[in-house]
């Protein structure tokens, strides 16, 4: 810790005192989001010490950054990434080839986009992050990712879906993330109830959010292409009674009923439609796509769809994915949910750019390695466009069955068959 200046000492030491004050105040505004010690021991005494790894040793630490909900009404989707990223930094560092330690600091934004600059600037203000795993909801990213560009400082979302994110024009030059855009999934959503589900009319229901109102417009503009009619509306986000937006859906006469927004509103308007004679097919996309919906909704959410550019760890046969999901399992005390996978992925992806640069670690230069990473993730091959796209897309259609999330299979095999 900061030591006293004392009398005698001599101008240096004050000076030297001096600057260790403002380095404290610095990082411990930052304190509530940190893992781990900080490197507040060069100021201990005369000489700076690089971090020790593992006790011992004179390996410099790095740390990576998550960003993302922890609390508020939709912070499983935050935790599930943040955990995941955890993992990935442990069995790192326990592998023991790294030329540095790894650490990782959080920022908890509550998925709120006015939080977004706040959160973003805690860990830019960290001089040690070297990338950050997020923003995890597309209105937060938005308004977050100026600072990134301006830091120099990647942004990798494994979730973010905002189709404008990605475009060239906001200048959002720090920007990667491995799951496709809403226009993806919207097209892709809609094709699947025109095509799959015969439905010659659909509901669709947005959140106000950037990321609602972004993927029921996609989703809107490729039923119309596939001759669907549609009825739209708008109910913001934290909404106690559904009732009158259910009675609207029921009384509509349409076949199909979509929501794009997230779990904690989905299940509230899954029990309010139980409550009417509606009969039709109800879905919903990623921000629903969790196990807190069931537990919220009860068994309203029973037969509920749910559309997805994620995998589903826990339906996957593939060994290493088994692994992975047992290797959460004991670090997090809770299964994977969405976006845990990808958010393996994008703290392993960071690892992989990071690791080659050995203990010349730069913001910078993980920039430039992410514009030719090519790492095979448990959930893709992570490769990445110009403006930041991932150039692998599958889209997913997962469905509650019997109090369980299952998965029904990816939109274009479903439509084949």
């Amino acid at each position: 810790m900061v030591q006293h200046e004392q009398k005698g000492r001599g101008l240096a030491l004050t000076l030297q005192w001096k600057r260790c004050v403002v380095h404290k105040k610095t990082v411990l505004a930052a304190a509530p989001v940190m893992i781990g010690a900080l490197a507040l021991s060069s100021c201990s005494s005369s000489k700076s010490k690089p971090a020790s790894a593992g006790g011992g040793g004179n390996k410099p630490s790095y740390t990576i950054g998550f960003q993302g909900p922890l609390t508020g009404p939709n912070a499983q989707l935050g935790i599930n990434i943040d955990n995941a990223v955890k993992l990935a930094v442990a069995q790192a560092n326990a592998k023991g080839d790294l030329p540095f330690t790894l650490k990782v600091a959080e920022a908890d934004d509550q998925g709120d986009p006015a939080k977004g600059p706040t959160a973003a600037q805690q860990l830019i203000g960290n001089s040690n992050v070297m990338g950050v795993v997020g923003p995890t909801f597309s209105g937060a990213t938005k308004a977050a990712q100026p600072l990134f560009t301006q830091a120099n400082l990647a942004s990798v979302s494994a979730s973010a879906t905002n189709s404008s994110l990605t475009d060239p024009a906001n200048g959002f030059k720090t920007f990667f993330r491995i799951v496709p855009p809403d226009s993806t999934q919207g097209t892709a959503a809609a094709d699947y109830m025109a095509k799959a589900l015969k439905a010659k009319s659909v509901y669709l229901i947005d959140d106000k959010s950037d990321y609602g109102v972004g993927l029921c417009g996609n989703i809107k503009t490729q039923l119309t292409a596939d001759g669907v009619n549609v009825v739209s509306d708008s109910v913001a986000a934290g909404t106690n009674d559904y009732s009158a937006a259910a009675t609207k859906v029921a009384n509509s006469g349409t076949q199909a009923m979509y929501y794009c927004g997230y779990y904690a509103d989905a299940a509230p308007l899954a029990k309010a439609l139980k409550n009417t004679p509606y009969t039709g097919k109800t879905l919903s996309g990623d921000g629903s796509n969790d196990p807190k919906f069931i537990s919220l909704a009860g068994s309203a959410g029973e037969g509920w769809q749910f559309t997805c550019p994620c995998l589903s760890a826990a339906a996957s046969t593939d060994p290493t994915t088994q692994q992975f999901v047992k290797d959460y399992t004991a670090s997090a005390n809770q299964p994977p949910g969405t976006y845990s996978p990808e958010g393996f992925d994008v703290a392993n992806t960071l690892i992989t750019v990071m690791k080659p640069l050995g203990t010349n670690v730069t913001r910078g230069a993980v920039v430039t390695g992410l514009r030719s990473v090519d790492f095979k993730g448990l959930t893709k091959q992570i490769k990445f466009q110009p403006n930041g796209e991932v150039t692998e897309k599958s889209i997913f259609v997962y469905q509650v069955k019997n109090g369980q999330i299952t998965e029904v299979g990816t939109v274009d095999k479903l439509i084949a068959s």
